[in-house]
Order: C-alpha cells, then structure tokens, then sequence
C-alpha cells in the first residue's frame, strides 16, 4: 500500500548488476540480427549466380525484403511482415524453389529488424546504469554500445557470408548488414519516439529494458506524489493511479504502464507539463487523473471519462465537455467560462464549489450558430460568484421518460397523473422537459430516493400506449377538469411548436430565445392575467383585417374568442390564462394560416380550447362562443 505515499525527486531504475546484464544481452542480439541480415545478404547475392532458379529466388528475395522495408517505415513492423507473408504466398503458388528461399528472407528480415530496435531500446534504457558501472559518461556509453554493436553485426555478417560463397556473397552480405542495421536503427528511434505504427517494437524494447527495475505492479498508489521523479525502467502495470501527481517527472515515457492512462503519450505529456490547451482528448479514459492547475482551455473532452479526477484550479475556459462524464470528479475552484456542457455527466457527488464561470453554453457551436444555447440568454448578462453551480446544480433521483415517436400530450400528461397517483411513495414531480427533434421529447420526474426507476418506467409507458390509442374524445372524459393534466398537456404541446424547447423546474426557456411560454406568471407562478391579455391583444393586433366587412376573418374571430374567455365567469383564473395562451397560438399561426405546420398548430390548439370548455356547463355562454366561433377557425385554417 503505498497510497498519498511522497516519491518526489526519487530515482527509479535498474540495479547495477541488472544493467550490465542487460547490456550484455542486448549485444548479442545485435550479434543475432547481424547474423540474419547476412542471410538476407545471402539470398540477394544469388542474383549474381548462373543457376537461372538461383537468380530468381534472389530477385525474388531482394523484391519482398524492398517491400518489407518500404511497408514497414510507412505502415509499421505489423503491416511488413503482412507484406513478407503475401509475397510467400504467392511464391508458394507459383514455384517451391523461389517459395523456400523467400520464406528465408522474410524470416530473417523481421528478426534483424526487430533484434536491432530492441538493442537499441535497450541500451538506450540502461545507458545511464551501465555507465555509472563503469565509470563512464553517459554520453561515451551509449555511442560505444551503439558503435560497437554495428561493427560486431558487420563483422558477423561478413564472417557467414564467406563461409557461404565467394566475394560477392560477402559484399552483398556487409552491404546488406548495415543496410539492415541502420534501417533497425531508424525503426528503434521511430518507436521510441511514440510512433504508433512501430508501438509493438516500442512495448517489447520496454517490457525487456525495464526487466529487474523498479516495480510497484498491482500497488495501490492513490494520491501518490511522482513530483520531478525519475522513472525510467518502472513497472505500473495493474497499478491504481487515483488522483497521482506526475508532475515534471522524468522518463515517464519508459515506464511500463499496462492498461493505466499512462499509455497514453499524449496524457502523459499533459501529466509532466500541465499544458494541455487545445489538444483533443476525446473518449479517453481518464478516470483518476489528476490535473490540478492544469491549463485545459479550448480542449476537447468529448465523451471522455473524468470520473473521479482531480481538476481542483484547473482552466477548462472553452473546453468541450459534452457527454464527459464527471462523476465524484473535484472542480473546486475551476474556470468553465465558455465552456461547452451538452449533456455533460455531473452527479451529485460532483464538486462545483467555487468553480469561476461567467456563461457557458449548452450545445457544441455550428458554423451558423458559433454561440448556441448561452447561459445567461442575455450576453451583456454574465453568472456572478457562486451562481453557476446554482444554476447547473444536476438533477438526482430521476426517472426519464423518453418519447421517440407521434407523441401524444393529453395521453402524457393523463399517463404520468396516473402513475403518481398510483405511486404516492415515489413523490413524482416533473422537474424538466426537452424537445429533441420534431417529434422527440423528454420528460424527466424527480423521484424519492429508492424508486424503482424500472418498474415506474414500464408502468408509465403502459399506460401512455394504452391512452394514446383512444380517440381524443374518450380521452376528454379522462381529463374532466384536472388542472394538473390541462397544465401538463399545455406544456408538452407549447413545447412542440418551438423551434427549439427546454424547461427545468418552473421556468419555461425557449432556447432560441423566443417568447417564453410561462409570460404573465412570475417565477413563483402566480397568474397575471392583464399581462396575459395584453400579450394576446398585441399579438392579435398584427394580423390582417378582413377584406370583407360583413364576412369576419382570423383576426375578428380570435377578438370575439378572447373577449368571451376574458368575461367568462365560469373559467377559474388557471384555465382562464391556458385558453387565452391558445388563443394567443392560433393568432401567431394565423399570420400563415395555409402553412402545413402553421395549419398543425391551430389544429392542436383548437383542440385544447375544446378540451378546456368540455367540463363547462352545456348553457355557459363561453360554450356557446366556442360552439359558434371554433368551427369558423378552423375553416379559415382550412381544417374543415
């Protein structure tokens, strides 16, 4: 256990005896590639020979290790030997002979590679080590154990090569040792640079340079301080890395990190510096990471992992947090102004306390709309100290209720009245709704902490589809005169005739910020209803008057509506304002009364006033206004 252990400025590393045993090693492989880079050679000098099979095999052979070299430095050591194996195979196809000897060739042309890469990842990782052994600058090392490889591969190379043919064999076979040896060479260095094509040769040279160095595989190292540590040769395989600090540590990129976000080069290069302004980091998983005072703005963590992270001070301004997922994750003190929160995952164990953030926004930008959805709506308007986690505090405890397809408000809202009614322990209330689409919406209920989220969910949408088929006049009886169902149905459909919807608790955004539907109600809910007049009246007052005097239009019509509804004394003040809402609907649809969409509104609309008159007494005189002026409405929308 070494959890909030301090390891800063220590030095990790191989032990003396290991370092020099794996020196030794590591020169004989390069001995061994040599030694199959003068097979190479070999085959290719078979050109030269006046046996017409002879030739072929060595052009053969000199063709796939050509491929083998051009695939490899472009693709990578994996995609090489896919090249070697095509090329065999149809040599096999064609001829045994030429098969045989390229089989060779391919045979010797990865192991050299490979061979050479791993001595100089070796060497390079235990350079230091076997200096200090012998006393010798670092520098001096490393030149002498790469200068004395090559000449021990070339004088190998030269040695077998004679003892197969002549001088031309011999020639072929240097030619070709250090041809191998400088392209092994180039393959190390590209793989210890972090190239991702040569990842395999890079993981190996590591795994076998880090043999007998420092371990603390499967150690629990939470909160452990890595400060400016040196860690070449460590192993951190099946480690815990919760909240580690690795800042300024050194050789971080030769340790062997396992399935941990260190294998990551691009994090670890965020983990040393701190700096990761506008890198991308999408779906990563960096749950754990400690980024404390990191500089993250206009960075990219879409649909990553931050679960538990430590980003305490850390500049996220415009960064890309949508679907990242930051759970228990500290962002105490953090900057978020600008930043980007689509559907971010923040739970209540998210710590948001002193986070600095003046708006943000709640969709990725678009070319068309590079400011989408801002918080506050107002831009001259920005979030003071303490607001913003007021005003993003997450909803817990919900039960999401998601309509995909003809969604049916009265259904909705008669459904979820139902299911609260039925369920009293859940203490059901609606707490948010969002449009999505043209005919998507999501409805989401805060519940009582250890509802069975499932079976409520079941429940509901039973219910819903069984509603939802009934006839709007069976479901009028439903409704009588529940306020609470009226309220909810009105809200659904207002919702459908935005561009764009979204509402949390009891305030009602448009998020193009367009009229807000909850007009003429303060933020308690109290009913204003000369504001709600006056909203309708203007709106009225913009459509057209009637070309006939003696043959009333829209505009008329919509008057002697709202004058009914406003002196009816039959109507309480709730479903007073909800009639003359609908009313004011039908006076914006009525500005393109022949427009298809325009034409559904009405309908919907229409449809609710029916519904709010239906529990009214057959001799009100606002039935018998809705019985005469409804039916001429809807013929001037041209619903029939």
């Amino acid at each position: 256990m070494f959890t909030f252990a301090n390891f800063s400025h220590a030095k990790a590393g191989l032990q003396r005896r290991w370092a020099i045993s794996l020196v030794f090693v590591s020169w004989l492989f390069s001995g061994f590639s040599g030694l199959l880079w003068a097979v190479n050679g070999y085959l290719v000098s078979l050109i030269s020979n006046f046996s017409l099979e002879s030739r072929v095999a060595g052009w053969t052979a000199l063709i796939v290790l050509i491929a083998f070299f051009f695939v490899t430095i472009r693709q990578g050591v994996v995609a090489g030997l896919g090249a070697i194996a095509v090329s065999v195979a149809g040599a096999g196809a064609g001829a045994v002979a030429v098969a045989i000897p390229v089989a060779v060739a391919g045979a010797g042309a990865f192991p050299g590679a490979f061979a050479f890469a791993t001595t100089v990842a070796g060497a390079g990782t235990v350079a230091v080590a076997f200096a200090v052994a012998f006393a010798v600058a670092v520098a001096f090392a490393v030149a002498f154990a790469v200068a004395f490889a090559v000449a021990f591969a070339v004088a190998v190379a030269g040695a077998v090569a004679f003892a197969f043919t002549g001088v031309v064999a011999v020639a072929f076979a240097v030619a070709f040792a250090v041809a191998g040896t400088l392209f092994s060479i180039y393959i190390s260095w590209r793989a210890m640079k972090g190239d991702e094509k040569h990842s395999l040769i890079r993981n190996i040279a590591i795994a076998f340079a880090a043999t007998g160095g420092t371990s603390f595989y499967g150690a629990d190292l939470t909160g452990a301080d890595f400060t400016q540590a040196t860690l070449k040769s460590t192993d951190l395989r099946n480690t815990i890395l919760m909240c580690s600090c690795w800042h300024q540590a050194k050789m971080l990129d030769r340790v062997r990190p396992g399935l941990t976000y260190l294998q990551n080069s691009q994090v670890r290069q965020l983990l040393v510096t701190g700096q990761g302004q506008d890198k991308n980091f999408e779906r990563q998983d960096l749950r754990g990471i400690n980024l404390k005072k990191a500089n993250l703005a206009d960075a990219s963590f879409i649909g990553a992992d931050l679960s538990e992270a430590n980003l305490q001070d850390a500049d996220l301004s415009r960064a890309k947090l949508k679907q990242t997922q930051l759970d228990g994750t500290d962002l105490t003190d953090a900057t978020l102004t600008g930043a980007f929160i689509e559907d971010w995952g923040i739970t209540n164990t998210t710590k948001l306390h002193g986070a600095r953030c003046e708006y943000v926004f709640m969709r990725l930008p678009t070319k068309e709309d590079p400011d989408p959805l801002r918080k506050p709506d107002n831009k001259q308007e920005v979030f003071e100290d303490g607001d913003f986690a007021n005003f993003i505090k997450p909803i817990f405890d919900t039960l999401d209720l998601y309509h995909n397809q003809g969604v049916d408000p009265r259904a909705v809202a008669i459904a979820f009245k139902n299911l609260a009614e039925k369920h009293p322990e859940a203490e059901l209330a609606i707490v948010a709704m969002e449009k999505r689409g043209d005919d998507k919406i999501l409805l989401r209920a805060k519940t009582a902490e250890g509802s069975d989220k499932s079976q409520l969910s079941a429940e509901y949408f039973d219910d819903y589809n069984r509603l939802k088929a009934l006839s709007q006049s069976q479901q009028l009886l439903l409704v009588e005169r529940s306020d609470r169902i009226r309220n909810l149905e009105n809200m659904i459909t207002t919702a459908f005739q935005q561009p764009n919807f979204y509402t949390q608790g009891s305030t009602i955004m448009p998020q193009d910020n367009s009229t807000n539907i909850s007009a003429g109600r303060d933020i308690s809910g109290v009913i204003n209803l000369g504001k709600i007049k006056g909203n309708v009246t203007n709106t009225i007052g913009q459509l057209p008057e009637s070309p006939q005097t003696d043959k009333p239009g829209i505009k008329e019509l919509l008057t002697q509506l709202q004058e009914a509804i406003s002196q009816s004394t039959e109507l309480p003040d709730e479903e007073k304002a909800e009639a003359l809402e609908q009313v004011k609907t039908l006076a914006e649809a009525g500005k393109n009364p022949q427009e298809s969409t325009k034409q559904k509104t009405a309908k919907t609309a229409i449809t609710m006033l029916k519904g709010i008159f239906t529990g009214l007494p057959a001799i009100a005189s606002l039935v018998e206004a809705g019985n005469k002026l409804l039916p001429a409405i809807s013929k001037l929308f041209g619903l029939g």
